[in-house]
């Protein structure tokens, strides 16, 4: 299955990017948001500082994250955190090292790029984030789990979706996400000739296993998805399809993939 898209642009400097004539950009490119995109974990991000009650202190063992957080927002509610406090939370939350350099890299050849994020965080504290960074605009999707303020001013999280998938959280199967959107975007008879995998965790191993020799796996250096890959290519070789390239800096990604466009040409 190949792929492709529309792209899309800083709304400053890409005001009509996408319209109907435009060439399809050539690469689909896939971000993680926690720990990849920023340098935290936007769960106890905000919770810091918060005195939690015990029961929350801790993420459930064998149970559901996403009801946890559920519960721990719930009690943040309680405690009077309210929109414009998370709002704060989530926009000052810092991008990990290289991840300015690398959007400013995308935003200059974003007619080459369709860029879509996947994460079990949740759509309030991402759209933030974006948006204060100045980078919204250059995602075509996002998903993530549903979030929203209700009459008594607290946020509500939701699960994303349900799968089968026995390696994932119920809430959510980045695989299932991607192999979707590839399908629907094959319908749409848009074609990529590669897709791009930036992430850090256990559950963006699942989807980098779904990529092809065609393809690229970044995983953070050290992280989960970077560990969980190095033993399934030790355990059964050329199991994993895809190019592997750790980054410490997402300077290494933009790096990487200027190196791919020169040769390109």
């Amino acid at each position: 299955m190949r792929r492709c898209c529309e792209a899309v642009g800083l709304p400053c400097l890409f005001k009509g990017v996408g319209m109907a004539g435009a060439r399809p950009p050539r690469f689909l490119l896939v971000f993680d948001f926690d720990e990849t995109i920023v340098d935290e974990n936007s769960d106890e991000s905000v919770a810091r500082g918060r005195a939690l009650p015990e029961p929350l202190r801790q993420s459930p063992r064998g149970g559901s994250y996403n009801e946890h957080m559920q519960r721990v927002l719930a009690f943040l509610g309680e405690q009077g955190v309210r929109p414009g406090d998370f709002r704060a939370v989530y926009e000052n939350i810092p991008l990990s090292p290289g991840m300015a350099e690398l959007f400013q890299f995308l935003s200059k050849h974003h007619e080459l790029f369709e860029i879509v994020l996947i994460s079990d965080a949740n759509m309030f504290g991402i759209e933030a984030k974006l948006r204060a960074a100045g980078v919204h605009a250059l995602f075509r999707k996002i998903f993530s789990n549903p979030a929203s303020f209700d009459r008594r001013g607290f946020l509500t999280l939701g699960p994303y979706h349900s799968h089968k998938c026995l390696e994932c959280p119920a809430n959510m199967c980045k695989r299932k996400i991607l192999t979707e959107y590839l399908a629907e975007r094959a319908q749409e008879e848009v074609e990529f000739q590669r897709v791009f995998y930036v992430g850090d965790g256990a559950n963006d191993f699942c989807p980098s296993g779904a990529l092809t020799a065609a393809d690229v796996a970044f995983p953070r250096k050290g992280y989960p998805m970077h560990r969980m890959i190095q033993e399934a290519q030790e355990k059964q070789p050329g199991a994993f399809q895809a190019a592997v390239v750790p980054w410490e800096s997402a300077t290494e990604v933009a790096r990487y993939l200027q190196e791919l466009l020169k040769r390109k040409r």
